[in-house]
């Protein structure tokens, strides 16, 4: 099928509702797969721009998934088809696809190639409801789901970590993110229930209960993340100079928060984020009282919007209006930051009165959000 005649498919096929990851596969490349994966997004409940300096993050995988299914199509091509996106691209590892969110999936193909392993020509459907562009990692989810299909497929001894390492170099190398690896570690080892504690250093991770009684809840901003990948990778180098100024090789390794107070404004506000978020981190693992955990998310966000500056006008209300609402335990921004979502911990049986509430209340301020998790149908 040339690449015309495959966005023709898309487009014929995009007017039809989905029934299943195989089936979408075989309305498009018109054979059923060989292998299926899937992978979640995630929320990250604490540790916020601490994965990058080595620190301790807090995130719970969400509900909503990205699948991925391939199939041999006998040549040495790829051919991805990405159906949220519309899109089809045709690729290979002499001829890499100029789309950005092909880079992704290129990214991971081309990694196991270069371990070693004889990669044939794929046909490659990829489908998510994973938000994307709010901090939810779909990205992420796409890494992760795209590894665990290639080592469903050609029968790959790749253990979950193992994915999530590669999975953030493919971000870094292909994409040109310089993340942490807490987002695939998160995609590939966490759970829905449950929080996963990470040292992103060490990779020493365990799974925390959420506070009894409580339930996770995220809104979109409305407001598009268009600088978070230029402020991303700035506020890295930030960290990267604060770390050399201290005499350490990340800001992991501060000891006290004195060290930190004597440094340059700029350098000194981006590592006092990193040493108190690291704190709270591990503060509320311990921590079984819902509103303590709720007092620990309130002053991340804080600690976000003045220490390390990634928040926005219409984040910092919605977080305002969150914090207001009875039902609320404690909320923040989450992910990057400079726009996406806000995540809430809440009162289990307050959580659809709370996204209702408050939506409400930001469209009367002139704003429009809505609802990620719980996801609706």
């Amino acid at each position: 099928m040339s690449h015309v005649a495959l966005e023709a498919e898309v487009a014929a096929k995009a007017e039809h509702p989905r029934s299943g990851c195989a089936h979408d596969f075989e309305q498009v490349f018109h054979v059923l797969p060989h292998a299926e994966a899937h992978a979640p997004g995630r929320v990250n409940l604490l540790g916020e721009h601490t994965d990058y300096n080595d620190g301790f993050v807090l995130p719970v995988a969400i509900p909503q998934q990205t699948r991925v299914a391939m199939a041999r199509n006998g040549g040495s091509t790829f051919r991805l088809h990405a159906a949220e996106l519309g899109s089809a691209v045709e690729f290979s590892f002499e001829d890499p696809p100029t789309e950005h969110f092909a880079s992704y999936v290129f990214g991971c193909l081309r990694l196991v190639h270069e371990e070693g392993v004889d990669i044939p020509g794929l046909d490659i459907h990829v489908a998510s409801d994973v938000p994307m562009g709010v901090g939810l990692s779909s990205s992420a989810a796409l890494e992760v789901a795209t590894l665990r299909c290639l080592r469903e497929l050609l029968g790959l001894q790749l253990d979950d970590v193992r994915i999530a390492q590669l999975a953030q170099q493919a971000e870094i190398q292909d994409a040109g993110v310089r993340c942490g690896i807490m987002d695939q570690m998160a995609s590939s080892l966490a759970a829905t229930d449950r929080a996963l504690l990470l040292d992103t250093r060490s990779l020493e991770r365990r799974m925390v209960p959420l506070p009894e009684g409580s339930a996770v809840l995220v809104l979109d901003s409305g407001v598009a993340r268009s600088l978070a990948t230029s402020g991303y990778n700035q506020r890295r180098a930030e960290c990267e100079e604060a770390a050399r100024l201290l005499g350490v090789e990340s800001l992991r390794d501060v000891d006290h928060l004195e060290y930190i107070e004597n440094l340059p404004e700029l350098p000194r506000k981006r590592a006092r984020h990193v040493f108190t978020e690291n704190r709270r981190v591990l503060q509320a693992v311990d921590c079984r009282d819902p509103k303590a955990f709720g007092e620990l998310m309130n002053a991340s966000h804080a600690s976000l919007r003045d220490d390390y500056e990634v928040s926005t006008p219409e984040l910092d209300l919605l977080v305002d209006l969150l914090q207001r609402q009875p039902g609320v335990l404690g909320a923040r921004l989450t992910g990057a930051g400079f726009g996406g979502a806000c995540v809430a911990l809440c009162k289990r049986e307050a959580v659809q009165q709370v996204a209702r509430t408050v939506l409400a209340q930001y469209r009367e301020a002139g704003h429009q959000g809505r609802l990620l998790v719980p996801a609706t149908d």
